[in-house]
């Protein structure tokens, strides 16, 4: 069965998922009708350095998909869907066995003033040692993102995905499989799209594999960010952490799930997530569900918990006694509680990048 009839089999999806519970399908498919699969335009993707330079030999953007094998279980309704509309829209990015480079590697994608798609098939070769950024820009409309593939055995990778869209709807799904002792750091810096759905998967199938999930993410004004992330422990000595630091102003709301799956077998797994939210305003809304379902009894640990709370009054006050004002003090507050989980992304050159890019973001708070 094709993905277009599969969705099309599919339905609607239940609300009684935490997956749907809190943003509805209608609100996040590209017309609002369930029943339609459109055609939309394709964004541009480029590849280059962070310095700007072209991307070294090693790492290539092949246009055209790659065969998806052993994928962590994921949500059918968006995974189906996104390939229906992406159809036109594969690109492979390919890391060669062995490859390193010290300087990050950016994938940017122009989503164009159009509603547009693309699927990206992450293909990075046995003990390569990289770190990418995907950078998704424009999006005045809709963008749908749908990013599957593997990581080699013995690799390491920093993986961050930042959300630069001027506002529209942001649709993403992960699936990727982490291969034996590889080690896989993934962060998400989102603010821009007037909303948000992303549900993020991994799956460690083999023995010693390693995640960290991270999360900077700003939401202002109405919008409405919401993330889903699932981390599955198929295999013994595997470890993973999720950070997820949430940051909300004006009636917005962010919402945060994280489900840790520890399968029968997978002896010495090591897992644990925390959800914490920073309220900016009296309408901002944060919600955090942290799971755990762990069939394994013998296990290192397994453990979650969130967290929220408003700006504290006697740190603005240190600061402005300082010499700053409101909204200087404001913002040097809310930098420092992303900053935590940004901070871990990956190497300082990447780090900085990104606090650049946070930074100009934060300037157009209002007070």
């Amino acid at each position: 069965m094709d993905s277009a009839s599969k969705y099309l089999d599919l339905g609607e999806p239940s609300r009684s998922s935490h997956l749907w519970k809190y943003t509805p399908w209608k609100r996040v498919h590209p017309s609002g009708n369930i029943g339609e699969i459109p055609k939309l335009s394709k964004p541009k993707l480029s590849l280059s350095l962070l310095d700007g330079d072209d991307a070294p030999d090693g790492i290539t953007l092949i246009e055209g998909g790659k065969n998806e094998v052993d994928l962590p279980d994921t949500d059918e309704i968006t995974h189906s869907f996104l390939e229906a509309i992406s159809e036109n829209s594969k690109w492979t990015l390919k890391v060669d066995k062995g490859f390193h480079s010290e300087n990050p590697v950016v994938l940017e994608i122009e989503a164009g003033d159009e509603a547009s798609s693309c699927h990206i098939s992450l293909d990075i070769g046995e003990s390569a040692e990289i770190e990418i950024v995907t950078k998704v820009t424009g999006g005045k409309d809709w963008f749908g993102l749908l990013r599957t593939g593997e990581v080699g055995s013995g690799a390491i990778l920093n993986d961050v995905l930042i959300g630069l869209m001027e506002r529209g709807t942001m649709l993403r799904t992960d699936s990727i499989s982490v291969g034996r002792d590889a080690h896989v750091r993934a962060g998400t810096v989102s603010s821009g799209s007037e909303k948000t759905k992303s549900d993020v998967r991994f799956r460690m199938g083999q023995i010693g594999g390693s995640v960290r999930v991270l999360g900077s993410i700003l939401s202002t004004e109405s919008m409405h960010l919401d993330h889903h992330i699932e981390i599955h422990h198929d295999s013994p000595q595997t470890f993973s952490r999720l950070s997820w630091h949430s940051a909300c102003g004006g009636d917005s709301r962010t919402v945060g799930t994280g489900m840790l799956r520890v399968s029968d077998g997978s002896k010495g797994a090591d897992a644990a997530q925390i959800f914490h939210n920073l309220l900016l305003s009296e309408k901002a809304e944060a919600d955090s569900i942290p799971e755990l379902e762990v069939m394994e009894h013998d296990v290192v640990g397994c453990g979650h918990g969130t967290a929220n709370g408003p700006i504290d009054e006697q740190q603005m006050f240190y600061l402005e006694a300082r010499g700053l004002n409101k909204q200087e003090a404001k913002r040097t507050l809310i930098a420092a509680f992303l900053n935590s989980t940004l901070s871990e992304m990956g190497s300082e050159r990447l780090h900085e990048w990104l606090v650049s890019e946070l930074t100009k973001k934060l300037e157009t708070l209002e007070s």
